[in-house]
């Protein structure tokens, strides 16, 4: 099993997640039609920051979905909810006040 430590494994996991999503029929659709994003924008909106980490609440917040991403990429849940908290906007910092 991979484990994430650092923000590039995080962005690694991120990215091997992203390439699960893309590769399924029916995600995808489901993918593209809760972010907003069009599936030629995708490239450009990669390179905006919480993009990865978008990518990751979106296959957290669906069990079947992360459990399957897991099977496929040999990566544990709990590394991927890790991997969450690595990236750019992947915390719970914005729902705290001061």
């Amino acid at each position: 099993m991979q484990q994430v430590s650092t923000r590039e494994g995080a962005e690694t996991i991120a990215i091997q997640a992203l390439g699960f999503i893309a590769s399924d029929p029916d995600l995808l659709p489901r993918f593209l039609a809760i972010t907003g994003i069009e599936a030629s924008a995708i490239r450009h909106a990669a390179q905006e920051p919480g993009f990865l980490a978008g990518v990751l609440q979106f296959v957290l917040a669906h069990e079947p979905t992360l459990l399957g991403f897991c099977e496929a990429s040999g990566i544990a849940p709990g590394e991927v909810a890790k991997a969450l908290r690595q990236l750019p906007l992947g915390d719970d910092s914005h729902q705290t006040s001061i």
